[in-house]
Order: C-alpha cells, then structure tokens, then sequence
C-alpha cells in the first residue's frame, strides 16, 4: 500500500515528529510505502512529491517546521482542483492521505473523504489549540513556553524603566495561548479574543500596578477586540481560505494605554517566533503519539476520522466534528485568572 503524507497551513513545532512516527511504524510494522507532498495541498493538486521513507526521517525528531513544506494553498478554489488531486493520486497509486493540519486543512481533507471518496486520516496541528474534539493540539505547548519565556525576560525591562510593556501574541480567534502563557508568565492583563476588553478597565489595571510600584505587562491576543470598536488590523488582505492576517492590536493599545495615563508604553509583537524552533518535550511526545494512531488509523481503513488527545487517550472522531467549530476559551476559566489583573 502506499500512503500520501502532507502539512498544510502555517508550521508548526512537532509536524517532523508526525511525520516520523507515520513512516517508522508504516514502514516497520505495515511493510507500506510512502509518498510525501510538498507545500500541503500545493503537493497533491500539482503532483509535486518528494521521497518518504525511513532514512529521509532520521534525525529529524527534535527539528521545527516542516520537511515536506507547507502552504495556504485551498484546491477548493482551484480550477478543477478535486479532479486534478485525484488524478494525481491514481497516477502515483497512492491509495491513502494523511494531511496533518489546523482547521483549513483538515476541513479540506473532510470534504475529500465525505464528498468525493478521497481515503484521508487526519492529524490536528495548530499552534492556536482551537480544534474542537482534541483536548490538546500538538505545537500549542511549544508556543506558549516561548511566548512566556519572552513575558518573564519583558518582566526585568518593564521595571527597569518604569513602563507598560504590551506584549502581542498569536490565536486568531482564540485566546489559548495569550491566557496560558499570560497565566504563567505572571501578566497584570490578559486579554482575549472571546471577551471584548473595556480600554478605560485596561488603564484602571495599569494605574493599580503602578501605585504598587511595579510596571504592568499586558498581554493582548492578535483577535482580541475592544468594547466600543472593531478589530484591529494592519493589513486587510485575505489568504485563499478567507481569513485576514492579523495583528496589530498590541501596538493600538500601548497608543492607547500611553494617551489615557500618561504613562510610557511599548510594544512586543512575538509574531512567528512563537512557530518556531525545536518542539517542548509534550509537543514531540503528542505528536508522536498522534502519528503512530494515524497509520494505525489507514490500516484499519477507517477514513474520514482524525486522531484526538482525550485525557490521556488518542481516540478517533470524525473529520466534520473536528472542523465544525473552533474551541474557543470558556468565560468560567477566564474568569479565574481574573484575580491577578491589576
């Protein structure tokens, strides 16, 4: 049998471990062969592979990113796209894909399987933690250990000068790692997507902070949205699934923050770094696991499901309930943290 493998959608700590544990057990245990695509759905629609087997993934375990390359690319905008995938699938007599991805992918991937009879297993990626039916998604760890690295060495530099320091991090739409991460990293705000955040409130916590001679560390999530505005972008432009790039709240409110209290504000946008570098111990062990039960998931020709961490399990759900909606931050574990703001 010879199986596809592809990442889509931005790199991710912990995408080489899946790959790895994908081949290791194919190859060892199922005697399969392997097909990767390069630059996820890129690969497949134009037929572009490259050598998938055992020495190709030797040694890559603890690497960042991605050997097979990733894109953005969405065949289902693409003339004739299904059809020129699965043309290309039955020329290179691959007989199973599996896409390792966040939310974009994996929804193309479930109409492949649904629709149009494409055997495909998925693998949930994302740095965001936003995929419903998985405790934990692989590379959300590693994201939030640099994010609150980056907070504790902002702590020493806010206090030194006596300022606001507004640190940006990544989720689109969730707030996982700006709550996590702001949690740990011993934030005076935390503000997220899924709350609308009051800026009069924001310079209340920041004057607070000051009166009890420390300088403030807010962080901020890339979607959170003030009360009375819309979101904040720097840039309008769409990527092929329709989502905007986002950023640029952080430097709005350390603007706003400064105007308001008169008090020196600045701005760290953590951005990609917080994709980059070698994967935490939790993401390589999760992703290792995710890819040992997705091979396990093509031999048993259970297609159009997607491997989850539930507790300390990997289970199997279908692709449809992993990409119907976000998981987004629940208000009752926001409101927890909220003790420590001021």
């Amino acid at each position: 049998m010879r199986v596809g493998v592809l990442t889509g959608g931005g790199d991710c700590p912990g995408l080489n471990a899946v790959i790895r544990a994908i081949v290791r057990k194919g190859v060892q245990e199922y005697g399969y062969d392997f097909t990767g695509f390069r630059d996820g759905w890129r690969g497949p629609l134009e037929g572009d592979t490259t050598r998938l087997d055992i020495p190709a993934v030797r040694g890559i375990l603890p690497r960042g990113g991605t050997i097979l390359g990733s894109s953005r690319t969405n065949p289902l905008k693409e003339r004739n796209g299904i059809r020129r995938i699965k043309e290309n699938l039955a020329e290179l007599e691959v007989e199973a894909l599996v896409a390792i991805g966040g939310e974009d992918t994996l929804g193309v991937a479930a109409r492949l399987s649904d629709e149009h009879g494409v055997p495909c297993v998925g693998v949930p990626k994302t740095i965001d933690n936003d995929l419903s039916a998985t405790d934990y998604t692989f590379g959300f760890d590693t994201a939030v250990g640099i994010a609150t690295e980056a907070i504790d060495r902002l702590h020493t530099t806010a206090e030194s000068h006596m300022r606001v320091l507004v640190v940006e991090v990544m989720g689109r739409h969730a707030g996982w790692i700006a709550l996590h991460s702001g949690l740990a990293g011993g934030a005076n705000v935390i503000l997220i997507p899924e709350q609308r955040f009051d800026v009069e409130q924001v310079c209340a916590w920041v004057t607070s902070r000051f009166r009890a001679s420390y300088a403030p560390i807010v962080v901020v999530s890339e979607g959170a949205v003030p009360k009375d505005g819309d979101m904040v972008l720097k840039d309008q432009t769409l990527d092929s699934f329709g989502h905007v790039r986002l950023s640029g709240v952080g430097e709005w409110l350390a603007k706003e923050i400064e105007k308001r209290t008169g008090k020196e504000a600045r701005t760290t946008v953590l951005g990609h770094v917080q994709r980059g570098g070698t994967p935490s111990a939790f993401d390589r062990w999760l992703a290792t696991r995710f890819g040992l039960h997705a091979i396990d998931c093509v031999r048993d020709g259970d297609f159009g499901m997607m491997v989850a961490l539930r507790g300390t399990d990997i289970v199997r759900v279908p692709l449809a309930d992993a990409t119907a909606h976000l998981k987004t931050v629940d208000p009752k574990l926001y409101e927890e943290v909220g003790v420590f703001f001021g």
